[in-house]
């Protein structure tokens, strides 16, 4: 499945970082079964944290779109991380003895507060393609991670993460978002945006959101 042109010009500009991102030790961990319970559940509680800031970017999104169209994905994009993630991070963590308000009271760690700040950030202080570009490796990285886990792991603890980022309903999210990009981006730059001024700060913000996953898995590895 596809997710879209620009996203492999994306993807290809900070290959070595995305490699790393999508088959860090913490993805390994989930897919072989080895990665620790507790570090699992320091990750979702963080993870939750997370998706309530990532859940506002694409708000933002969606004051910043140019077209209903655009406001109509990120709306449902919205949607899908408060009724579908999030509850997921819920139902696994009131599993391990975590109440809601637990998870509500979490303390942020640096890890997450840098790269959800940055994404934020990037909207407030740009346009839609900005936010889309700091946007794009959460939302394509956790396509093809779990995409890739569905393939080719064995029998594992992390089913329910594995499935829920695998399923067709997330996986044509990920081809809906590639095409709005791909929308967005031919609107704006034109039938050439390899050749465009914005070009290189747009694979910059692409670069450093990949970056700041790697930072969150590692931070992960460390409950």
């Amino acid at each position: 499945m596809s997710y879209g042109e620009t996203f492999k010009l994306w993807r290809d500009a900070t290959s070595d970082n995305w490699r790393t991102y999508t088959n860090h030790a913490f993805v390994r961990g989930m897919a072989d079964g080895s990665l620790p319970k507790a570090a699992f559940v320091h990750y979702l509680t963080q993870d939750y944290v997370f998706l309530f800031h990532f859940s506002r970017a694409w708000a933002l999104a969606i004051t910043k779109a140019r077209t209903v169209e655009e406001m109509r994905l990120c709306a449902a994009t919205v949607n899908a991380l408060i009724n579908e993630e999030i509850a997921l991070h819920i139902k696994v963590c009131a599993d391990a003895g975590i109440s809601q308000a637990q998870l509500f009271a979490t303390e942020e760690r640096p890890e997450n507060l840098a790269y959800t700040r940055y994404v934020l950030e990037a909207g407030y202080s740009g346009d839609f393609l900005d936010l889309m570009a700091a946007l794009a490796p959460c939302v394509f990285g956790y396509g093809e991670i779990g995409r890739t886990l569905k393939e080719t792991h064995e029998v594992t603890p992390y089913e329910d993460w594995i499935d829920t980022y695998s399923c067709d309903e997330y996986q044509s999210l990920c081809t809906e978002v590639g095409a709005l990009i791909d929308q967005a981006i031919a609107e704006r730059l034109g039938p050439k945006p390899t050749e465009s001024p914005r070009w290189v700060s747009l694979c910059q913000h692409f670069d450093m959101a990949t970056r700041l996953e790697i930072g969150f898995w590692d931070m992960g590895m460390r409950p």
